[in-house]
């Protein structure tokens, strides 16, 4: 009898899951703008049920391959960025907090994206008012005077706010230059560090570390310096070699970790695609194990130069940390862009982030560094633009972003983000369909995990006349199979099974 009990579980164990699986949570955001980052709250699940004939195209989900764990979405709180939403929180504190709200709420169960990887910079960009570092004081090389009252007092308010509203939090500081007394050009405009000054400049970093903890700010990682091969005399800029670079990573790792700062990573690179293959790979082995990573941007090369980095480095971790968007660019033209290239493309080419450039300005893409020509002609745009009078709006970059976050966000309070698994698209329609798929994992073994795919159906028709045309698609699961008819646009959803 007992043998016959343990035969008939084993049995069950074997059948698919087809009255088990449901999708019940659909986020969208369409080509028209009809749904925006829109829980559609369907009446009635969508099921799992026994395979029959594929549609359109079938999407196989296959949880048995997994990459790499997801850090989150987000963009950088620049100067610029602090000061407009701090603004606004004096102005009109109910739409201030709606904002962060939306921005950053990471409840899987609310209609908000959850961005939670911010970058901070170290001193002034190209969008703060004037040039400045935390110690501007001629050869203080003890960095006894670094002064982090030099950082706008709005950055550490607007900070915590985000702290408050979003516990998974995580900042990556990274400066755009040395002090300038460090520099060849003694401006922090242009020009490269002085080689002597390379143990300072590790001081001058750790001590930012230091200084944004003491302000209650976790650092979770810190960059050496952003995009080390831009030298423009017309913002905050420097210039280094791969093998400067990685001096300054060992100095600096050296200090962290004899500081009881060990768990922070130092990412190295900081620029775009299309040197991927040289800088950063001269950069992690010459740094060894200094380097936790690197990060890209977007503005110039492929996104399928990562493949290159990954290809020789698999060890180490990719970051996607930087894009803009441009005022007067098409809307649903850059939501494919996004997608396909960033928060599709990027990610299935191992980046543990995704993050756009400026969380929040003007719109005019304001305020900015007096005289840069960064962001020249219409100006960049932000995640959410925010006016003098009090209102706002978010743009693309944030729809596009949002449908990629919810699909990673903790399922259970301190439980881990999403883990991208292994997803191929088949069938007649496969062209149309950009797909990535993911595991979340619970708190508690016994708890179903979350699986969610983000499906981007870019059928508008293109070379041919527009043409906006859905997709009827099979998502097939552990021998199982629902079928959803995707529009043109992004769309969000999940299921739980067991992991």
């Amino acid at each position: 009898m007992f043998i016959s009990f343990v035969l008939f579980f084993y049995y069950l164990s074997c059948l698919p899951f087809s009255t088990s699986q449901q999708i019940w949570d659909i986020y969208q955001t369409t080509w028209d703008r009809s749904k925006l980052f829109t829980s559609l709250n369907p009446s009635s699940p969508i099921n799992f049920v026994s395979p029959g004939a594929s549609a359109d195209a079938d999407i196989a989900f296959d949880d048995n391959t997994q990459y790499q764990s997801m850090l989150g979405f987000g963009a950088t709180l620049t100067d610029s960025s602090a000061t407009v939403l701090n603004n606004l929180k004096k102005k009109n504190s109910g739409n201030y907090w709606a904002v962060i709200d939306k921005l950053f709420n990471p409840s899987i169960s609310s209609t908000s994206a959850g961005l939670s990887y911010i970058r901070v910079p170290i001193g002034a960009s190209d969008f703060s008012t004037n040039a400045y570092s935390l110690n501007d004081n001629d050869g203080d090389e003890s960095m006894s005077r670094l002064d982090m009252t030099r950082v706008p007092s709005s950055v550490f308010t607007v900070l915590k706010d985000i702290m408050g509203a979003n516990q998974y939090s995580k900042f990556h500081l990274v400066p755009w230059s040395p002090p300038a007394w460090m520099k060849d050009t003694y401006s922090m405009s242009g020009g490269s560090i002085r080689e002597e000054y390379i143990p300072a400049y590790a001081k001058y970093l750790l001590k930012a570390v230091q200084g944004y903890k003491s302000q209650g700010i976790p650092v979770y990682a810190i960059s050496v310096q952003n995009e080390p091969q831009n030298s423009n005399p017309t913002y905050p800029t420097c210039w280094m070699t791969p093998d400067v670079e990685a001096r300054i990573a060992v100095a600096l790792r050296n200090l962290l970790d004899s500081n009881g700062l060990g768990s922070v990573r130092i990412v190295g690179y900081e620029h775009n695609w299309n040197n991927a293959a040289s800088y950063p790979v001269e950069l992690v082995d010459d740094a060894n194990n200094a380097v936790s990573g690197v990060a890209f941007h977007c503005y110039s090369g492929s996104v399928k130069n990562q493949d290159s980095f990954h290809n020789a480095r698999p060890g180490k971790d990719i970051y996607f940390t930087e894009c803009s968007g441009t005022y007067g660019s098409d809307w649903w033209g850059d939501i494919k862009w996004y997608m396909d290239n960033l928060w599709i493309g990027s990610v299935e080419r191992f980046s543990r982030t995704g993050l756009m450039w400026n969380i929040a300005l003007d719109g005019s893409g304001n305020p900015k560094f007096p005289g840069t020509d960064s962001c020249g002609g219409p100006g960049c745009r932000p995640i959410v633009t925010v006016n003098g009078d009090g209102s706002y709006s978010f743009n693309q970059e944030f729809y596009a972003m949002a449908q990629a976050s919810k699909a990673i966000l903790p399922q259970d309070a301190g439980g881990p983000f999403g883990q991208r698994v292994a997803t191929t698209v088949k069938g007649g329609k496969a062209w149309a369909l950009r797909v990535s798929g993911f595991v979340t994992k619970r708190v508690s073994g016994s708890d179903w995990a979350r699986y969610s795919v983000v499906v981007m159906n870019y059928n508008d028709g293109g070379s041919s006349g527009w043409n906006p045309s859905p997709v009827k698609a099979t998502i097939s699961f552990r021998g199982v199979q629902a079928t959803y008819t995707f529009p043109v646009g992004v769309t969000t959803l999940w299921w739980f099974a067991p992991a």
